[in-house]
Formats: C-alpha cells, structure tokens, sequence
C-alpha cells in the first residue's frame, strides 16, 4: 500500500506481541518498552527540575512499563528523582513496583495522589493500556483532572487511560501531553476527538514487525505520488474533463464553489451542465457551460449533488447514463440508484451517512469508520466521510485517514469545495481511494497554510494551488 504508515486494532498488537514472544522465548519487551518512557519522561523533567513523579499505577503491564520507567529517571536525569506511586487497585505490577521502590519509590493512596498530581513534575499515566474500558473510575478522574487543569505534564504509556484504542470516542480520559507508543499507531492516536487527548504520539520500534492492518494514514510521499502532475505532452483533455451537475437557482453558492475546487485542484477542463450557468460563468470564465445542461459534451467524471434541496432522480440519472466515476455529495445521497458507475465516491457527513443507512447519528459518531464500511459495502461505492477526521474508505474494506485539517475548516460550502477537488482526481483517472484521501487531505493542507476564518472559495483560489505545487519541492 505504498508508504502509508499502517493503523492497528488492539487485537493485531496482541497478535504480532504474541508471535514475537514465540520467536523470542524469554525476551523482554517490557524493557525495551519502559526505557523508551523513561527517556520521554527526563525530556520532559529536563524543563521542570527537582520535581517528582507521580505514578499512576494499574493491575497490568502498562503499570509495569511506567513502574520500570520510573525506575531509570534517576539514572537518566543525573539527579534523585522523588517518585510517588499510587495503586489504583489493591495491587499492581509486582516486580515494577519492586524496581521503584528499590529506588525510593513511597506507594501512596488517592487522597495524596490528588493532591500530589498538581506539583509534581509529571504524571505518569500506567493505568491501563489496548485492553483498557472507556472511561476512568472517579478517583482517578479527579485526578487527570487536576493535572489536567494545573497543567502538570502527563506521559500515557500506549494510550492514554480511559480511551479505546480502536476508538475514535473521547471518553473521560487523562489527557497526555505526550504519548509513547510501540509497534504501530491506533485509531485512537489519529482520529478525532480521541487523538487530540493523546497529545504528541511518539511511536517507538521495539523490534516487533507491524502487524498486517486494513486502515492506513496518509503521508506526504502519498500525496506526491498519487497527484496526476502534468506532464510535457498534456492536454486539457488528458488532464481531465470534469462534469458539475450542481447548485439550483435557489442555490448557485454550491455551483460555483465546486467549480472553483475543480479548477484550483488542477483540472484540464471543467464542464458545468446545472441551473446556476451565468453565476458559474461569471466567476469562472474558463468553464465551459453548454446552454442546454442535457448535451454538455464528454466528461471523465461526474459531480452532483451538492446544493441540491434532496434527491432528484431524473437529475442524477442523467449523469449515471454517462457511467464515468461520479463524486455524489449532499442531495445526490437521498435515492441513489441500484447500481453506481465503478470508481464512484460518496461524500456524506455524519448526519448524512446516518440517513443513508437508517441509524442515528450518534450510533455513527461512536463508530464512523465502521458505519462508513458498511455503506462502501452495501453501496459498492467508496465512501468519503467528512469532519474532524476524515475517513475513506473502500467496498472492500480498506481505510484511509486523510490529513487533519484546522478546525476553521468547519464552515458552510467547504464540502462543496471538497467535491469539486474530488471530481477532478477522478476525471484524471485517480483511483477512488486515493482520489478521496488525497482530495481531502490536500484541502487540509490549504486551509492550514492560509489559518484563520476565510472561506472555502479563498482556501481553494488563495492556497489550493502553491500547496499543489509545494508537494514537488
């Protein structure tokens, strides 16, 4: 899959664990794990001298590798660490919390943890780890509270506590201003809202091979790969002829804010065939706008849907007869027909792939990827899930998270820029994955370079275009 970095589940982790120990009898992954932490912690204690550490301890592994951590500050600081460890339960890692105490570690109970967490020099998150359930029993919420809001620096160890892994959720969790991680990222680390309570992931080799994953992350070298440059011999047409069926008369906002993404995005030509003509025309002179919509020429691919009031069957049948990939967005989701062009993309938000496949919306929040598996499958289409994190995902299961973009993305019309974008990878003859992936990613890259509350059709003209260029250089 080319150098996307893999995504695990829980269960995978496990599993390539297991083979490794199998391989290895008798090795110590925990060590190598617990010197990885230890040398995050004396980062961060280099900036906040002659404090401690408070150990927040579990029943399992994960307090282990805090235990021994803990236990190489010393060492690694140059300078006695005080170290506290609170037991969360009656009991913990045996032979960490021997470590620690060997070092002057003092075991101490809620009541201190909670007021200790607030000056020390970190917490040291060891609570649970992939197993763990959602959320954190009271006392120790009141106390990734407190670090929280005194802004005492908290290191998670694998996770930080009271996430799920394979989780996008943010449940009540301590909140990590670094997390150390082994073998490979999780959909917690990199999916909204759950990975903003991770902080920064750091991601160690412990010498276990990934495991093999069907959810990737998009990297740079993707981007540069999948954009159809340009090449000496290109022509518009080799370049792409994308088709906009889009915006109403009630609604050519829509129109022309697909094509300015279309044409920004790098198209060869872009044909519009929708009620908006002379807005479109107006705005984008280089459009080639027919003046009956039923005859626009040949096309490589199709967008519809966006600005339109709901489904409009006669509308989007049209376009299906054409049977090039189409990009169907917004009122082109309501009554899509049996059977979809092969390469199209569906781009619904939460609310709208809820609809689509007669759940409520909260059941999709709690499992995005999930749900936008299963309309891929029923569909046959791939789906292009919007918000915080981007999802994309194919009839078969493979998934992609996009690049996260800022928040001051979240503004009316940008998913109409999104389709417009979209719909000229595809006439340049992307693969519908990687056409959605890198649609999305690259608009988060625009509107990152040009922050604060412009609007979509400035990110798209203003930026779109130097962040296109910049992937070569």
């Amino acid at each position: 899959m080319g150098s996307m970095e893999p995504i695990a589940s829980a269960q995978s982790i496990r599993d390539a664990e297991a083979a490794w120990f199998a391989a290895h009898p008798g090795g110590d992954l925990m060590g190598e794990a617990a010197s990885a932490v230890s040398r995050t912690c004396a980062e961060v204690l280099a900036t906040r001298e002659h404090l401690g550490v408070l150990v927040v301890a579990g029943p399992g592994n994960n307090a282990g590798d805090a235990l021994f951590a803990a236990s190489e500050l010393g060492e690694l600081c140059e300078r006695r660490v005080p170290l506290w460890v609170w037991p969360v339960v009656d009991s913990t890692h045996t032979d960490g919390l021997d470590s620690a105490l060997a070092e002057g570690a003092v075991v101490v109970d809620a009541a201190a943890a909670l007021t200790l967490c607030t000056g020390v020099g970190l917490v040291l998150d060891g609570v649970s780890g992939l197993g763990g359930r959602p959320g954190l029993p009271d006392a120790v919420a009141a106390v990734a509270r407190a670090a929280h809001e005194a802004g005492v620096p908290v290191v998670a160890v694998d996770i930080p506590s009271g996430l799920v892994a394979d989780s996008p959720v943010a449940h009540d969790s301590f909140v990590a201003d670094v997390t150390v991680t082994f073998i490979a990222r999780k959909l917690a680390h990199v999916a909204e809202p759950a990975a903003s309570r991770c902080g920064r992931v750091e991601l160690v080799d412990i010498g276990v091979a990934p495991p093999p994953v069907d959810t990737w992350r998009v990297t740079e070298a993707d981007l540069r790969a999948w954009y159809p440059w340009p090449g000496p011999t290109s022509d518009k047409y080799a370049r792409g002829v994308v088709g906009i069926d889009t915006g109403t008369a009630t609604y050519p906002g829509a129109a022309v804010l697909g094509v300015s993404g279309a044409l920004h995005a790098g198209a060869g030509m872009v044909r519009y065939a929708g009620p908006a003509r002379a807005e479109v025309l107006r705005a984008f002179p280089s459009v080639v706008a027919p003046v009956d919509p039923a005859e626009p020429g040949r096309v490589q691919a199709w967008v519809c849907g966006s600005g339109w009031p709901g489904g409009d069957a006669d509308r989007l049948a049209r376009r299906v007869d054409d049977w090039v990939p189409m990009v169907l967005d917004a009122g082109a989701l309501d009554g899509l027909p049996a059977e979809l062009p092969d390469g199209s993309v569906l781009t619904p938000h939460a609310g709208e792939l809820a609809r689509l496949l007669g759940v409520e919306r909260s059941a999709v929040e709690a499992d995005p990827l999930g749900h936008a598996r299963r309309a891929a499958a029923e569909t046959g289409a791939c789906v292009l899930l919007k918000g915080a994190s981007q999802y994309a995902v194919a009839p078969d299961g493979t998934a992609i998270l996009a690049e996260p973009g800022p928040a001051w993305t979240a503004t009316a019309g940008s998913g109409d820029v999104l389709a417009g974008m979209l719909g000229t990878l595809l006439a340049a003859g992307v693969p519908s994955l990687w056409a959605a992936a890198l649609a999305a990613s690259l608009q988060a890259r625009a509107a990152a370079a040009l922050p604060g509350p412009h609007t979509p059709e400035e990110v798209a003209a203003r930026s779109l275009p130097g962040v296109v260029a910049a992937l070569r250089t």
